[in-house]
């Protein structure tokens, strides 16, 4: 690879390092021209390099654009975790966690760049990978939140992962019209999650809500 011609005279030595100055141009290009600007094009020039080039490690757009966004995930989460950290409430911390990062999304270009470049597809699907997913679980297991006591054990953290990303989501693919903001988003998402993330356990049989949920008549 280092006899290779173009990158600004400096081949880089693996592909390792490849991809990650690839992904330091995007975040250049993205600081300079915006996410919606932004282009495998212009990637290629940041770099000294033809567009094929970049292709050769990032065969399309919606792959690069979701690579810079998880060269953002760590600092993203770590701001997150200090900013949630004196909730010792589940509900609060449910409700604060999904309206902070609402609000932060649109403030951190990287993160959001394939929803903004258009690629909503993939965007939507890494919002609720697997990866997504254990990135959750290890911000709950950094809150002071005793959600032992709460009645959470591993599978239903897992739940309760999994529902605040495809809130997520879908509020942030398709957000409200108008939009929600501060005192009445925090005041939405109470109103419709914390009952359920207070109350983790689902109806089991013999239980009042039974019959309604499943459509079987409680044991006599």
């Amino acid at each position: 690879m280092a006899k290779r011609r173009g990158w600004a005279g400096r081949p880089p030595a693996d592909e390792d390092e490849a991809r990650a100055r690839i992904i330091e141009a995007a975040i250049r290009c993205v600081d300079r021209i915006g996410p919606r600007a932004c282009t495998l094009s212009d990637v290629a020039a940041e770099l000294g390099v033809i567009r094929q080039t970049v292709y050769r490690y990032y065969p399309s757009a919606a792959g690069l654009f979701t690579a810079v966004g998880r060269a953002s995930v760590d600092s993203f989460t770590d701001e997150l975790a200090g900013h949630l950290l004196p909730i010792e409430l589940p509900a609060l911390w449910a409700v604060e966690a999904l309206a902070t990062t609402i609000e932060w999304l649109p403030t951190k270009p990287y993160l959001t760049l394939a929803l903004a470049a258009g690629h909503t597809e993939a965007f939507s699907r890494g919002v609720t990978s697997p990866v997504s997913r254990k990135l959750l679980r290890a911000l709950i297991s950094r809150s002071h939140v005793d959600w032992t006591a709460a009645g959470y054990d591993d599978r239903r953290l897992d739940e309760l992962a999994e529902l605040l990303l495809r809130l997520l989501q879908s509020m942030t693919i398709d957000p409200p019209d108008p939009a929600r903001t501060g005192p009445q988003l925090r005041e939405f998402l109470w109103r419709w999650i914390a009952p359920a993330v207070t109350a983790p356990s689902a109806p089991r049989p013999g239980d009042p809500a039974w019959a309604a949920l499943t459509g079987a008549s409680p044991p006599g």
